[in-house]
């Protein structure tokens, strides 16, 4: 399979990862009620079975038990693989010990010596400022135990600060992890894509499906449940509103013999500089998302796709 990298780092990835967010919690994802431990299992080695080895967790997703799934799962496959983790800059760690202290929570969750990437979750206000922290991650990539920073939700301006710091001790940042698909186009126009590229940060694109907007599973005659119910855009009003987006997914899904999904993630590994990051709890999902590698749309079709997407 071909690799891509993240940023300027020389690390290599696949050109699409796997989201892990519902690996553990049961809060928002419902794990021990609608999925379980079997599950994640076999759709960390369906993942690894298609070649696609990067997956992306947090020390807050599932309360650490993300972590420790991934790392249970890799030393029962011997796979390799390349994670990416995060570090949530609450307000009472305002010390540079407490990221090395969350650095080593983590990698022992993992049961790694060190962790591909690891970036800070949300550019949150702390008493640690944005130069301390950055310091303090640039520390852990010279000790070894993170081969690569990023950032995740930060805007243009706190993207450009945070690359300054860290390329002053002579680390590239990799990374910028946001919320970017079809219909969430916000970083076109708000300056964060502009600014990852003009920087050599690479994009990292949570909710590349829109939460499953774009695989066409939601209609007026079949409205999801539980937290979704409670979002704008898949009630009536916005499932209206997103139908020509659907119908062109469909139509372009017929002419390469793909799914309206594999299309969505396609139209985004297309671009420069970007790695979607879909969700997955089962094996199925992950047959379905990896059907958006090893092909390409058309320019021209890409391009209609993008016009007749709408930011909703």
């Amino acid at each position: 399979m071909a690799t891509t990298t993240l940023g300027n780092t020389g690390i290599e990835v696949t050109p699409m990862g796997f989201g892990t967010w519902a690996w553990g919690d049961s809060i928002f994802w419902g794990y021990g009620k609608d999925y379980g431990e079997m599950d994640l299992r076999l759709a960390f080695q369906a993942a690894v079975n298609k070649g696609i080895t990067f997956l992306d967790t947090a020390e807050v997703y599932g309360l650490g038990k993300s972590e420790e799934l991934i790392g249970k799962f890799i030393k029962e496959t011997n796979a390799t693989t390349q994670i990416a983790t995060k570090y949530m800059p609450l307000p009472w760690r305002f010390r540079a010990e407490d990221v090395a202290d969350a650095v080593t929570a983590s990698l022992k969750r993992l049961k790694m010596p060190s962790v591909d990437l690891y970036q800070v979750h949300f550019p949150f206000p702390s008493f640690l400022s944005q130069e301390g922290l950055m310091n303090a991650l640039a520390d852990e990539v010279q000790q070894g135990r993170i081969k690569a920073v990023g950032v995740s939700n930060y805007s243009a301006e706190q993207l450009r600060e945070a690359h300054r710091v860290l390329a002053l001790r002579g680390v590239p940042l990799a990374v910028n992890q946001v919320r970017y698909s079809l219909i969430t186009r916000e970083i076109e126009t708000n300056g964060v894509l502009a600014a990852a590229r003009e920087l050599g940060v690479t994009i990292l694109a949570y909710s590349p499906l829109a939460q499953g907007l774009l695989t066409g599973k939601y209609t007026m005659s079949n409205p999801p449940t539980g937290a979704r119910s409670f979002d704008k855009r898949f009630q009536t009003a916005g499932l209206i509103k997103l139908q020509p987006v659907l119908d062109k997914l469909n139509e372009l899904g017929e002419k390469y013999s793909k799914t309206p999904a594999q299309v969505a993630l396609n139209w985004l590994i297309c671009q420069p500089g970007v790695i979607p990051i879909p969700g997955i709890k089962t094996a199925a999902q992950v047959d379905q998302n990896a059907g958006a590698i090893g092909w390409e749309l058309s320019e021209t079709d890409a391009i209609e796709l993008r016009l007749k997407a709408l930011i909703i």
